[in-house]
Order: structure tokens, then C-alpha cells, then sequence
């Protein structure tokens, strides 16, 4: 496949493919899976009894609970469902950004493509968006193995343009994916933040469990430029000719604020965070990541 080559290394897939996703919260699928739902249903599962009221299925009546007690007592099951994931990628301008082996975008691919190989590597069901003012690309949520490539192929065929409305776009998502799941988030979050913010809330609302993976160039968090530069907006016509040796402290304290930030909204919002260089090996930031989030989970 024409993209596979660009965003999916199979040296570091080969590394992180025995971490395994799940949600922190409960989701709701359709398929039997590794997944709880938080609806009562006929699965292998016990979950608890109650009492029967007039109307309940004389099927899940618990009659050996009777025979002892002579009261008649419901058994109720949880579902084992499969998770739902929907990548978001952001396509503004900004990502295209960088002065490594790999730009914000690249970058962002390559981590979405091998997070959606782990996915439907446990059969659960990953879709993806590319957004910047609105989404621009949409693949379905599927199951097969081979649709990784779609997912490929999509992300390879889109271009970054644009600005970033993040809340039309998360509040998009909110209002399209009837089913609870997993929604990750990959951006340079170099967008309108009240609205970001809101977008998150929205979706969490929503009952997803929410992955923002905050991407960012090593250039843009170190600033390490010096003598007379010339900086270009991407997603503006504005440009500055400076020392940047004079604007250096005042850039990093204005960096630290934004990623203080954003970091306090998405744990005041229930999102998880990580902040994700483009120097960074992308197979041990995703080990790193998962490797915590499988802890904090197994609590």
C-alpha cells in the first residue's frame, strides 16, 4: 500500500505490539469481546441479583436462590463487549511543522496507525478522522486486520491546511458515535483552548474515555535559535524578524503557562495527557504511555 511504508515501522510495531488498549471506563459494543458493557445482558459474566418485579423474564430467574429462600431473585450478567476507537488527527497547518526525520503530522500518523494496529490486533474496532476547521477524512470503524491500510492510505492522502476549529470538530464526534468508547486525540492543541477545553468536556460528557497525545516539536518546546531570524506564521501571513536571544525567556514561561494549561483542563476534564516530542523513539513513548495507563488501570 502507497503509505504504509511512510507511517507504519514495523521494527517499532514489532516492539509495542504486545501492550494491549482497554478503556478505563466501561463501553458498550455490539460483538462479544475483552470489553465490559454497563448493560445487564445474557453473558458468561455474574454480576449481581435483585429482586423480581412483575414483567422480568422468568428466564433469569436464580431458581436454586428460590429453592433456598423461597423468594424469587433476578440474576443479572455484564456484557463482554468490544471497544469502539476513534482517532482524531489534526491536519492544521501547524503540523506540518518540524526539523527532524519526521514533521508534527508524520509524526501524528505514524503514532495513530500503530495505536490502530494495536487495536484490531485485539479485534476491537478503531476508526479515524483528519480535521482541521472540520473533518476532511473519514474511515470507518472496522474490525479486519487489512484495515489498517485504509487507515494508512487515508492519512497518507490528506495534506495539513487550514486552522483549527477543535470544538466544531470534538463536538462533531460527540454527536456522531451513539456508542461509548475510546476517542484519542492527536494535536499540537495549537488551537482556540476555551473551546478545546469545552470539546473535551463534551465528549467526556458523552461517556468516552478520552487519549490526548499532545505532539510538539523539539524546536518549539527548547528554542534554541539564535542571531537574526525570521519567523513565518503557518496558518497566518504574519511574519517576525528578530533576535530571538531577547525573546527566548519570555517564549518558554509563555510555553510553560500554555502547557500548564492544557495539562490541568484535560485532568480537571477526566482526559488522559501526554506530551509527546518528535525526537521522542515512537515505540517507547507509546510503551512508556501504555505501560502507566495499564497500571493505573489494574489498580
Amino acid at each position: 500500500m502507497p503509505g504504509s511504508k511512510r507511517f507504519l515501522h514495523p521494527e517499532a510495531i514489532k516492539r509495542i505490539s504486545r501492550l494491549e488498549i482497554r478503556a478505563r471506563h466501561v463501553v458498550e459494543g455490539f460483538l462479544a469481546g475483552m470489553h465490559r458493557s454497563p448493560y445487564f445482558g445474557q453473558s458468561v459474566e455474574f454480576l449481581q441479583h435483585r429482586e423480581y418485579v412483575t414483567g422480568d423474564d422468568l428466564r433469569h430467574v436464580d431458581w436454586k436462590v428460590w429453592a433456598r429462600q423461597d423468594r424469587l431473585y433476578i440474576k443479572q450478567f455484564e456484557e463482554e463487549t468490544n471497544l469502539r476507537c476513534n482517532m482524531l488527527v489534526d491536519l492544521s497547518k501547524s503540523m506540518v511543522y518540524g526539523n527532524g526525520p519526521l514533521n508534527k503530522y508524520e509524526y501524528a500518523c505514524t503514532l495513530v496507525c500503530s495505536l490502530a494496529y494495536l487495536v484490531l490486533r485485539q479485534q476491537d474496532a478503531v476508526g479515524c478522522m483528519a480535521f482541521d476547521d472540520k473533518v476532511r477524512a473519514t474511515v470507518p470503524m472496522r474490525t479486519t486486520n487489512n484495515h489498517i491500510f485504509s487507515i494508512v492510505d487515508s492519512l497518507a492522502a490528506a495534506e495539513p491546511r487550514d486552522k483549527t476549529d477543535m470544538y466544531a470538530v470534538l463536538r462533531t464526534v460527540a454527536e456522531t458515535a451513539p456508542r461509548r468508547g475510546v476517542v484519542v486525540l492527536v494535536s499540537d492543541l495549537l488551537a482556540d483552548r476555551p473551546g478545546l477545553f469545552k470539546g473535551l468536556r463534551l465528549i467526556r460528557q458523552r461517556g468516552h474515555d478520552v487519549l490526548v497525545f499532545h505532539v510538539m516539536d523539539d524546536e518549539e518546546l527548547d528554542f534554541p535559535f539564535s542571531g537574526p531570524t525570521r519567523f513565518e506564521g503557518l496558518e497566518m501571513p504574519d511574519h517576525l524578524n528578530c533576535n530571538p536571544r531577547a525573546l527566548r525567556d519570555g517564549y518558554l514561561a509563555a510555553l510553560q503557562a500554555f502547557l500548564d494549561e492544557v495539562r490541568h483542563n484535560c485532568a480537571k476534564a477526566a482526559c488522559d495527557y501526554a506530551l509527546i516530542r518528535t525526537s521522542d523513539p515512537l515505540d517507547a513513548a507509546l510503551a512508556t504511555y501504555l505501560s502507566k495507563r495499564h497500571e493505573v488501570m489494574n489498580r
